[in-house]
């Protein structure tokens, strides 16, 4: 347990939580959203500090990163929670329940990677996010040592800790899980926009590329993943985009994606982009 970064006092020993965008209000002895920031006595803690659910040697290209450090691997490291409630969750046995943990400190983290060889580290499995101040002083670390660091995320984070964090970051691939902005409330409990401010500001600092999860009868629709691919070209051309399939999980048991959809969707958004694959199938 560490006292938490971005957070302000309010009355009566409530705190606000600035991390991101759901800046929560949380009440003495209560956790927020992510359930694993608590208010104690008027301290925002972060109860998973170091606390590691996954620890595994991947290859780069599972992150995936198609386009950084191709043929290497990384060291991988998870802790558990999440801002979002995505109702498909992948990994809800780490985002929504509280696992099996081994205390990881950022210079064991660091070490492990150079005792094994790794040229990187990556921040994945959960949201990094929700574990901000260890993936903080990890890359810190890393970045002395002279590895490369990697944040999965889904990318809602507020401007203000992301900036702050991006220095220590070379490289970052963003969940963009849909460019409907009720769609993103229904199924996932988050905002279209701040994510879409991610991508814009984490361009300019980091190798990026964007993964986009079909899901069926949520945003398995070609004018949606049209609008979405059109907008990532504004950005760039050149950036990467991933098109995942869906299985059914956690609580949403429509069924997997149709994989020929997908591949008429990676067609179409090499219409807009210059990278595109297919991952998942």
């Amino acid at each position: 347990m560490k006292e938490a970064l971005f957070y302000s006092k309010a009355d009566n020993l409530d705190v606000k939580c600035h991390l991101c965008p759901h800046q929560c209000l949380i009440k003495q002895g209560h956790k927020g959203l992510c359930g694993v920031r608590e208010n104690r006595e008027g301290i925002l803690y972060t109860l998973n500090y170091g606390k590691l659910s996954a620890i595994h040697i991947d290859p780069i290209e599972k992150k995936p990163l198609h386009h950084f450090m191709s043929g290497t691997n990384t060291l991988s490291v998870g802790s558990y929670g999440c801002n979002l409630n995505c109702q498909y969750c992948q990994n809800y046995s780490i985002s929504k329940k509280c696992p099996y943990t081994l205390y990881k400190s950022p210079e064991e983290v660091v070490t492990m990677a150079i005792d094994n060889h790794l040229p990187s580290i990556s921040f994945t499995y959960n949201e990094p996010t929700i574990f901000y101040e260890a993936v903080l002083d990890t890359a810190k670390l890393a970045k002395k040592a002279g590895l490369k660091t990697i944040m999965v995320t889904n990318g809602f984070i507020t401007n203000e800790a992301f900036e702050y964090l991006l220095p220590y970051i070379d490289a970052v691939n963003i969940d963009l899980k849909t460019f409907n902005q009720q769609t993103y409330k229904k199924f996932c409990y988050g905002d279209l926009e701040p994510v879409k401010e991610t991508i814009r500001i984490a361009y300019k600092h980091a190798h990026v590329e964007v993964t986009t999860l079909i899901v069926t009868d949520m945003n398995d629709n070609e004018e949606e993943l049209t609008r979405l691919f059109h907008w990532l070209s504004t950005i760039d051309k050149k950036l990467v985009l991933h098109l995942s399939k869906y299985y059914p999980n956690y609580n949403y048991h429509a069924p997997q994606t149709d994989t020929q959809f997908i591949y008429r969707m990676a067609e179409k958004a090499k219409q807009y982009l210059d990278y595109v694959y297919v991952g998942n199938v």
